[in-house]
């Protein structure tokens, strides 16, 4: 039972640019590939930082408002310093938070949300890029057919895995919603399937209806 990789579901050929690229480049750039951020490379093809839309934008928001209407805080330095900058180098967000090609979904997920960060550049064991991946591309273990996270469940998990005979515990699966009917000799089994959500990509929720002689019904 294996989750899907993240060097399954990166996209390669990464759109980027170099630490000396100027302001207006990197819009462009953005724009021309419809894209919302890029990866900043140093000679060796390694990200040292990360410049996205929001980084750009700080620039426009930074200017005077004749208004009056909306009144900016007070920048720290750093902060004053990303503002003026002109290049990738002066206006990136660094050090870049990475992924590896061998992560799971679960991992990369774990990453993205404790470092609140959208994206994760994909780098090999010599830190050079080979790929970035999104929120969005890891959604896509959820688009998974319900027949083939059923035949996982079935013929990985159970039988393969946990021994059970093929008709002991069946899975009915509808929109990665998975509910689990049989009966189990060992009632210690049961909340190993339903932590089956943890174990089989694409599976949302799981609910079980089984039946054990030491389970009170």
């Amino acid at each position: 039972m294996d989750h899907r990789k993240i060097g399954e579901l990166m996209t390669h050929g990464v759109v980027s640019v170099r630490p000396d690229t100027p302001f207006k480049e990197i819009a462009r750039t953005l724009a021309d590939h419809d894209i919302s951020a890029v990866p900043v490379l140093d000679d060796a093809g390694r990200p040292v930082g990360l410049v996205s839309e929001a980084d750009l934008l700080r620039k426009a928001a930074n200017r005077s408002d004749l208004s009056g209407r909306t009144p900016l805080p007070d920048l720290e330095a750093w902060e004053r310093a990303r503002v003026e900058g002109s290049t990738a180098e002066d206006i990136m967000s660094a050090p870049v938070v990475c992924a590896h090609p061998d992560w799971t979904v679960v991992e990369a997920a774990r990453l993205m949300a404790v470092q609140n960060v959208k994206r994760l550049p994909v780098v090999d064991e010599t830190d050079t890029l080979r790929g970035i991946v999104s929120r969005a591309d890891l959604l896509r273990v959820f688009l998974r057919q319900d027949h083939a996270i059923r035949d996982e469940i079935t013929h990985d998990v159970l039988v393969g895995t946990l021994g059970l005979a093929p008709a002991a515990v069946t899975a009915d699966v509808k929109e990665g919603e998975v509910t689990l009917h049989g009966t189990l000799e060992d009632a210690r089994l049961v909340p190993v399937l339903e932590r089956l959500r943890e174990s089989v990509d694409g599976v949302v929720s799981v609910s079980q209806d089984l039946k054990h002689p030491a389970i009170r019904q």
